[in-house]
């Protein structure tokens, strides 16, 4: 039994009781998978299938943090931590969520180099890693609770037999010294409602249970279209699966901006978690993956209503303090040498998203 099982496997038998009457106090328990020997993917990069598609694979640690007192993961202040990289999608909206709720102050997060680095020297994988002090890499800082000089040292710190990819974002539990989840979507969720006690902006509900069906059908289609098309299209290894991936990536972005021309957000006059979930893709969509993903059709500045949609979502107080440009493009055109071998960096657009907009016309 490894010491992150040993020190949960105390917590709960403490927590319900062991051979006792308490065993039948209700909560929810769920399945706590700290062990992984499933071969999967190591980085993006491997994600191909036979036709040279880019295929994705699931992330691999989904426990829930609960309101619960009970839970094995219970919502307290101070307690867990996220990592973040400000160049990923995946990860930054996590971080929107925590400033925009207001969580900043009872989760806290750092950030990972943005340029992929060897993670080991026994091998050759190259992953996320920390800076060795504060002053390496502005918006950067080392691990400051286990020391690790990768994302790879927490997954290994969490699991001795993971197999995985070794993706951020992680949500990690101080107390249990382990990985709580590292799928943004359920991250995001569990910020959304857990910790509302102790949030400073709890009445913001960005997954409100009247538009719940109508949420989940958008982050259908943008997730498959546009959030993870632009991978399909940039990681494409054969014409025909990038020909695909352009076709519904540019459908997807009609179909967006069609919404967008009658009301301010994809759900009408409330800002929800779809539009969280567009944003951080849209953010990167001239800066990176119209050049580096050849999704070059058409840019985000030729849309009008995408285009003012992004720089009124940038807006939300806290929102903008998520975007580090500098790391956008330092990790994709310094990452991926297979698409970038120079890692040259282009030097524009340079696009001001805190300009003027004209969303507020549905306010109206």
């Amino acid at each position: 039994m490894s010491l992150s099982i040993y020190k949960l496997q105390t917590f709960l038998n403490s927590a319900v009781g062991v051979g006792g009457a308490k065993q039948q106090r209700p909560f929810c328990l769920l399945q706590l998978s700290f062990k992984h020997t499933i071969p999967m993917a190591r980085s993006a990069l491997d994600e191909m299938s036979a036709t040279g598609a880019f295929v994705r694979t699931p992330s691999t640690f989904r426990n829930l943090i609960s309101r619960d007192p009970n839970s094995p993961f219970p919502a307290e202040a101070e307690r867990y931590h996220l990592y973040i990289s400000y160049a990923c999608p995946w990860a930054s909206r996590c971080l929107a969520y925590l400033m925009i709720k207001g969580l900043d102050k009872c989760i806290s997060f750092t950030s990972v180099k943005p340029k992929w680095e060897r993670t080991k020297e026994a091998d050759e994988h190259m992953g996320w890693v920390f800076p060795a002090s504060s002053s390496e890499e502005a918006g950067a800082d080392p691990d400051p609770f286990n020391g690790a000089k990768s994302a790879r040292e927490l997954y290994e710190i969490a699991s001795t037999n993971y197999s995985g990819k070794y993706t951020v974002p992680v949500l990690w539990d101080k107390k249990l010294n382990t990985i709580v989840n590292n799928e943004s979507s359920e991250i995001i969720r569990m910020l959304n409602t857990e910790f509302n006690h102790l949030a400073e902006n709890p009445e913001l509900d960005l997954y409100p249970s009247h538009l719940q069906d109508q949420i989940n059908e958008i982050n259908g289609w943008i997730y498959d279209d546009i959030n993870n098309g632009v991978y399909k299209c940039g990681f494409a290894k054969k014409q025909e699966p990038y020909n695909e991936a352009v076709k519904k990536l540019y459908e997807a972005l009609d179909k967006a901006e069609e919404i967008l021309n009658k009301q301010r957000y994809l759900c009408g006059g409330t800002v929800t978690e779809a539009d969280v979930r567009l944003f951080v893709t849209l953010i990167r969509f001239d800066e990176v993956y119209a050049v580096h993903f050849k999704c070059n059709k058409k840019l985000l500045r030729e849309y009008p209503n995408l285009f003012n949609y992004t720089k009124d979502i940038f807006q939300i107080p806290g929102v903008s303090s998520t975007v580090n440009m500098e790391h956008i493009k330092k990790h994709y055109y310094g990452s991926h040498p297979s698409i970038n071998p120079f890692g040259i960096i282009p030097q524009g657009p340079d696009i001001d998203y805190s300009s003027p907009h004209d969303r507020a016309r549905f306010s109206k």
